[in-house]
């Protein structure tokens, strides 16, 4: 009987071609939601490459507060096993070369960078993971800095802005959000992919700190409950309308140990707190003058506009613009006046604060209907600062003399939103380092609050 001997394809003994992953991140203060995305990574094929970032490139894509050295991130993530090779990120448009270089056939990231990387679909296939919602503290214990846990009270057009900024700010996790309207927190919880809290006391056990976005005249009965249930505080501006309700809150959070926060994002970055450096220096002399102006035209049905008792320019922007008249005459002025356009519901859509000190006067303007030239005005007996809209936003500013010929110039980054830079601060306050306490003060705080406070009395809106 004839032996059949069987012919091998040419290709039947070639072996498979391994499917290569490669991700990136900080990885810092390692937790259970890095390990689950490099663990799911690692099942997409059969090679794993993480690409670490350096602390340099970190500051340089906005990423704030990094506290673990590089070498430590890169052991935290061997630890895990799940990489077969670990590099360092250190360039921006490194991806796209590594991709290259290294025969990638899938490129993941986490979810919050969804439709970022797109781009790389032309090179191989791009898979965004869902991100790890809660971050639980019993994976946290052993670490010197624990992760901040931050639970959001408000759902409106800040609280979205707030949450991609808290991303980049190493060290804190949005974990829920809280809103009496249920539907309302639910509809942001699966926008934002953060849990939703109907009640609040399950609300408080879940986080560490609270920030705080809602309706100006709900934040004094927030603020107090988040106190008393032993929770720091991060509030929007203004952060109450009554100098007492200011005093009283400092007072309690100082006794029970906790960091009560005020976030005008202005006094947390880093130009503006170039600008005051420069003025204060004594480069243009006495300083005499201030002026302040920010106006936008806000759309009819908002908030701002339809709050009869709480809306209004002045309660909306007067917090920026009060700032700087604050850092440099301070507290104590012997005199303000305000003047005032309403609209056809009796709000004010422009707003004209004169203010009198001992050794000078400062004019501030905010308007929400009316559209005027927001720079900021700083006149002394040398020369002048002056800083083009949005100066609340310092990216720029000159400083002029008497000789029109002689102008320096000062630029420095704004990151985003700004929001990054209050939460930076406020989470060293947090891990016990005041050294931006300067940035803005408690006193400051009380005081914007008085201020708030004249002018609703004078509106005979308190």
């Amino acid at each position: 009987m004839e032996q059949k001997t069987s012919v091998e394809s040419p290709n039947s003994t070639e072996q498979k071609k391994p499917v290569k992953v490669i991700t990136y991140g900080t990885f810092d203060l390692f937790h259970q939601g890095h390990y689950r995305l490099l663990q799911r990574a690692k099942c997409l094929g059969d090679y794993l490459i993480v690409g670490v970032t350096t602390e340099t490139y970190d500051r340089t894509r906005g990423k704030l507060n990094v506290v673990d050295s590089l070498a430590t991130r890169i052991e935290n993530v061997r630890k895990t096993g799940f990489a077969d090779e670990i590099i360092i990120e250190e360039t921006q448009g490194q991806k796209f070369n590594d991709v290259k270089k290294y025969d990638i056939d899938i490129f993941t990231v986490g979810s919050d960078w969804t439709g970022n990387f797109d781009y790389l679909k032309d090179y191989c296939k791009v898979v965004y993971l869902e991100r790890t919602k809660n971050i639980s503290s019993t994976m946290l214990r052993e670490q010197k800095q624990q992760i901040q846990r931050i639970g959001m009270i408000g759902t409106g057009r800040i609280a979205g802005r707030f949450l991609v900024e808290a991303k980049l700010v190493s060290g804190v996790n949005v974990q829920g959000v809280y809103n009496p309207h249920t539907e309302s927190s639910v509809n942001f919880a699966e926008k934002w992919g953060v849990d939703a809290y109907s009640d609040r006391e399950d609300f408080f056990e879940a986080v560490d700190v609270v920030y705080i976005a809602s309706p100006h005249e709900t934040h004094y009965r927030y603020i107090k409950e988040a106190l008393e249930h032993g929770k720091h505080v991060l509030c929007e501006k203004p952060m109450v309308l009554q100098r007492a309700q200011a005093e009283e809150l400092f007072g309690y959070a100082k006794e029970q140990g906790l960091i009560l926060f005020e976030g005008i994002k202005t006094a947390y970055c880093p130009g503006f707190t170039k600008l005051l450096g420069i003025a204060c220096s004594g480069i243009i002399g006495n300083i005499c003058n201030v002026e302040a102006c920010f106006t936008k035209l806000e759309a009819p049905g908002t908030r701002e506009l339809t709050d009869r008792r709480y809306g209004g320019s002045f309660t909306e922007l007067g917090s920026y613009c009060m700032l700087p008249v604050l850092k440099l005459f301070g507290k104590d002025y012997e005199r303000i006046h305000f003047d005032t356009i309403t609209g056809e519901n009796g709000l004010d859509i422009f707003t004209r604060v004169s203010l009198r000190y001992p050794g000078g006067i400062a004019t501030v303007t905010c308007g929400l209907g009316v559209k005027s030239e927001g720079r900021l005005l700083i006149a002394g007996t040398k020369g002048y600062i002056v800083a083009e809209p949005p100066w609340w936003k310092t990216t720029y500013f000159e400083v002029h003399y008497e000789d029109s010929e002689q102008v320096e110039k000062y630029s420095e980054r704004f990151l985003g939103d700004g929001l990054r830079y209050e939460i930076s601060d406020f989470l060293s306050m947090i891990n016990g380092k005041d050294d931006n306490g300067f940035k803005l003060t408690r006193g400051e705080s009380v005081a914007l609050a008085g201020m708030l406070e004249e002018f609703l009395k004078a509106e005979g809106r308190l």
